[in-house]
């Protein structure tokens, strides 16, 4: 059962560092047995050699007498000579690491060096500093630091090093690191990572069959997935498997939880949502006192909810995380936290935030309904009796919140908003306002640094004046101070010089702050006022530099000098080298400047149109990287400005993702006619965001937007297309029949329109559709339709993606032989032009028809490629596809553990995206693993579940499960 012995320890041996020619000595035991200098792996000679070097460098730094040494290297069977194969061994160590290294001394022999030249006595040292933060409640610094350890390991420790003395060393160090993986896995669960934790549990439980913590750990991990059921099946599995090997019950622990689990006990389903408190957290102290005692009082008979208002920037979030944090324990059963976007355009819905607060409180999705009330219901019932803490961050208004308030006494609720909530019945109303001089001097010293400030003391209260004491604001300044160590404080209080005299000026409050950027505003040049001006149209959350330069219609040098002027103002943020973003009231402020002063007719319609032929441009550049020779340039919306180009794909697809909400805001943005068809392509050429599921609510919500405008505007070849957009995000999330509808509406208005982009694309999705509802006749017929458009059409990429998929309607109806051909066939294709991603797509089908034909190593040799491709792309749902797949694999090449492995990294990566189907699919394959490593129980809740999903959908694979269930199949 479970071992408790410690590591080896090894002390500090105070001896001077090694120092050489070429760098320091350095050991590594956790692994092979090495030393190195400078980087540089020394010859350590034969294994026995390496066993007398572990032995001595595990020493603590002692003299190891000869004796000792031959003890350890052979036991109780020396070989005659074996004292002087230690002096030999000695001697040919003690001429690679140096006299000063291996010293002899008083008959015997011993290592000298400095504590930190041992992996073992760092790993020590991270240990100590794990506990010690975990014992004052960082967890996820703990988490960090044992994180870091582990990866010190290098395979077992003490590799292929014989003797007795190393088989009783590595099996010390092995099973502190199995006991320190415990520890990170329990440090998983405590900050919410479950579903992440079962993957890796329910391989260890396989390796580790009887070691019941990790079983405890899974069951917790299975509970707070929302997996009630097969947590308990992990007891039974693990009640039967000890009574058959050990002829034991489990150890009560265990018992314990299995019953705190049928009990739904509210202890397990302990959230801890907050986000980390900075660490410069400065002043406020009034404030925290304040909602300090409000929040200890709801231990008492009332539920209290503090409401913090202030304007944005002023500090809101930072003080109720501040103040989350200190309140803990009196809210021992958890915390949630949610971020309500209530000052951006489109609020958080509460029936979302419902949602989610349910599943971080243990309920599973199946219990979850699906309106408002009937949500907030539960949420309330789930909360009675407990002690939670809810930080509802950047509310709306107070509607938006009174669903998410507890409804219980003992709980409590932190608000934070714009305005004031006077409406909130019952709710301790604190209004937030810019800091004192003092509290602002102390936050600016905090960032740019002691040394700095004090003997320019001065200079910096100059420059927290300047900022108008904002919190937000003073952190800009001194980040960009801190940024540029060439730079002295007096150097920034005279590029803020003109707007101290005037903001000094200034009382505290919304009027103040709209003040301070009339002043602002006013002191600018007419170019960086145009480009104030004009940037705050755009409604992304933030903008590159090369956006902006488009936006502006300038050169990228003069849009960054006037940009980088604005930032220098506070009237723009610099979020990231060459990102720029408006803080919410300023980009208000700017739009109202924009309507106000605007001098050019249509200047603001023709500025967002640049901005969108930027997107387009670059966009449709990115998607011609990922698909040469595909025929989307000559079929797209031709564009007036140029966009980025990119060295290599993987350039290209950074630009993709870090743009994704950017692009999608101005796709959702281009309403009028005259961009319609711009935006349609936009989301064509952006596909990956939808298809990689990272994406696919925001791109599903504007691909929604223009077909709805292409509707409303008769344009039907916009309509076709952001059709054809729509069903590639269906098929995404598993809606099958809706897909269909869409691709089926698609094919009609391109031949009005005639137009090749859907006409190809269309049946080339219906094709895949009829492969998912095993309707395989009408499949194979939308496929050769689509290889006869895709062929008339020149488009050689579509023609492989209809290839690849007609070998799986081929495999599907038996046809084994013809569907490796087909899959094979639109491989070369993808190759021959350089297809990366494509081809990933190509070795997939290739796979799924090698493992058909009983050719697995083949077959998991495919799959291994396409996964491969498919994470450096970013492309989640197929990442978690071809881990399923792989199971399937390892199940057919009968090794289940592995197979239990890889479906449930399956289930990790496909949460949220893929659909049910899918999910139901990953879940009958795993059930069939943990049959077949013994794990029952669990493979039944596995099926169980898989069968409400298939029954639900009306999936013809329920047929299976139903089999599969019968007592017969599960033996």
């Amino acid at each position: 059962m479970d071992g408790d012995n410690g590591p080896v320890r090894v002390p500090d041996q105070r001896a001077p560092r090694e120092r050489a020619a070429g760098g320091e000595l350095r050991f590594e035991v956790l692994g092979p047995v090495r030393a190195r200098r400078g980087g540089q792996v020394l010859p350590s000679g034969s294994p026995q050699q390496r066993a007398l070097l572990a032995a001595l460098l595990l020493r603590d730094g002692r003299t190891a007498t000869a004796a000792e040494l031959i003890d350890a290297l052979w036991g109780d069977d020396p070989p005659s000579q074996a004292l002087a194969t230690v002096r030999t061994y000695a001697s040919r160590l003690r001429k690679i690491l140096g006299q000063d290294t291996l010293v002899s001394e008083s008959g015997g022999y011993a290592v000298r060096i400095h504590r930190e030249a041992l992996d073992l006595t760092h790993a020590q040292d991270l240990a100590a500093e794990a506990e010690k933060a975990r014992s004052g409640g960082d967890r996820c610094q703990a988490r960090t630091l044992i994180n870091k350890l582990l990866g010190l390991w290098d395979g077992p420790a003490l590799a292929s090093v014989p003797g007795p003395y190393a088989d009783n060393q590595r099996s010390s160090l092995e099973e502190w690191r199995l006991q320190l993986t415990e520890t990170r896995l329990d440090l998983d669960l405590e900050v919410g990572c479950h579903a992440e934790a079962v993957s890796e549990l329910t391989a260890l439980t396989a390796a580790h069959p009887l070691r019941e913590r990790l079983r405890e750990l899974l069951m917790v991990a299975l509970y707070r997935s929302g997996r009630q059921a097969e947590a308990l099946a992990v007891y039974a599995d693990t009640r039967r498997l000890l009574a058959e090997e050990l002829g034991v019950d489990p150890r009560p622990q265990l018992a314990q939880l299995q019953q705190r689990i049928l009990q739904a006990d509210e202890d397990l389903a302990r959230p801890a949502q907050l986000p980390a408190t900075v660490p410069d957290f400065t002043g406020r102290a009034s404030f925290v006192r304040e909602l300090g005692d409000r929040l200890a009082a709801s231990e008492g008979s009332v539920m209290a909810v503090s409401a913090l208002a202030g304007i944005g920037g002023v500090g809101k979030t930072t003080l109720a995380v501040h103040v989350a944090h200190q309140a803990r324990p009196h809210f021992p059963d958890g915390q949630l936290y949610v971020d309500l976007q209530g000052a951006g355009a489109r609020a958080a819905e509460a029936e979302t935030v419902l949602g989610s607060f349910l599943r971080a409180l243990g309920t599973p999705d199946s219990a979850i309904p699906d309106s408002l009330d009937e949500r907030a219901a539960l949420y309330r019932s789930t909360l009675d009796g407990r002690r939670v803490l809810v930080l509802l961050d950047n509310a709306h208004d107070a509607a938006q919140i009174r669903p998410l308030l507890p409804g219980t006494t003992g709980c409590a609720a932190l608000v934070t908003s714009r305005i004031r909530m006077v409406d909130l019945a019952g709710a301790h109303l604190v209004d937030l306002d810019v800091m004192s001089p003092e509290e602002a001097l102390r936050l600016f010293t905090r960032i740019v640094g002691a040394e700095r400030v004090t003997s320019e003391r001065e200079a910096a209260l100059d420059v927290v004046a300047a900022c108008g004491f904002l919190p937000l604001a003073i952190r800009i300044a001194a980040s960009r101070l801190a940024a540029r160590r060439t730079w002295t404080v007096s150097v920034l209080a005279a590029k803020l010089a003109d707007e101290r005299r005037r903001l000094d000026e200034l009382q505290a409050g919304d009027l103040a702050v709209k003040a301070t950027f009339e002043l602002g505003y006013g002191q600018l040049e007419p170019q960086q006022a145009r480009a104030f001006r004009l940037l705050g149209l755009a409604d992304g959350p933030d903008i590159s530099l090369a956006a902006a330069a488009a936006l502006l219609d300038l050169e990228p040098h003069t849009a960054e000098d006037l940009l980088e002027a604005l930032v220098d103002t506070s009237l723009l943020e610099s979020a990231a080298p060459g990102r720029y973003r408006y803080h919410d009231l300023v980009r208000l402020y700017a739009r109202a400047c924009a309507e106000r002063d605007e001098q050019l007719p249509g200047e603001r319609e023709t500025a967002l149109s640049r901005l969108l032929d930027f997107y387009l441009a670059t966009a449709a550049g990115v998607y011609a990287l990922e698909r040469p020779g595909d025929r989307l340039a000559d079929h797209r919306e031709p564009t007036q400005y140029a966009g980025l180009t990119f060295a290599d794909r993987h350039d290209a697809q950074d630009w993709l993702y870090t743009e994704a909400n950017s692009l999608l805001a101005c796709v959702r943005q281009s309403s009028g006619r005259a961009t319609l068809r711009r935006a349609v392509d936009l989301l064509w050429a952006a596909k990956d965001l939808a298809e990689s599921g990272a994406n696919s609510k925001q791109y599903e919500t504007a691909a929604t937007a223009v077909r709805e405008l292409a509707r409303e505007m008769g344009d039907d070849r916009a309509e076709g297309r952001a059709l054809t957009t729509l069903t590639n995000v269906r098929l995404v999330a598993g809606r099958f029949d809706q897909a269909e509808r869409d691709a089926q509406r698609a094919m009609v208005l391109a031949r009005a329109a005639d137009d090749p982009l859907p006409n190809c694309w269309a049946p080339n999705d219906l094709g895949i559709i009829a492969l998912y509802q095993n309707r395989h006749s009408d499949g194979e017929a939308y496929l050769r339709q689509a290889i006869t458009n895709f062929r008339a059409d020149e488009n050689r990429p579509g023609e492989a993606s209809a290839l690849c998929n007609l070998s799986r309607i081929h495999l599907a109806m038996g046809r084994t032989s013809s569907a490796v051909t087909l899959a094979q066939q639109g491989i070369d294709i993808y190759d021959g032009m350089g297809h990366a991603l494509r081809g990933a797509n190509g070795r997939y089908a290739l796979g799924l028809a090698l493992t058909q034909l009983g050719h697995l190593a083949d077959a998991a040799e495919r799959l291994a490629e396409a996964l491969a491709v498919f994470r450096d792309s970013r492309q989640r749902l197929w990442e978690g596809m071809t881990l399923f797949r792989l199971a399937e694999v390892d199940l057919a090449a009968r090794v289940p553990a592995q197979a239990a492995v890889k479906a449930e990294q399956a289930l990790a990566v496909l949460r949220g995206i893929g659909g049910e189907w899918r999910r139901g699919n990953v879940l009958t394959v795993l059930g069939k693993a943990l049959r077949d490593i013994g794990q029952a129980g669990r493979a039944q809740v596995c099926w169980h579940e898989a069968l409400v999903i298939y029954e639900g959908l009306g999936s013809p694979e329920a047929a299976e499960v139903r089999t599969l269930l019968t007592p017969a199949a599960a033996a």
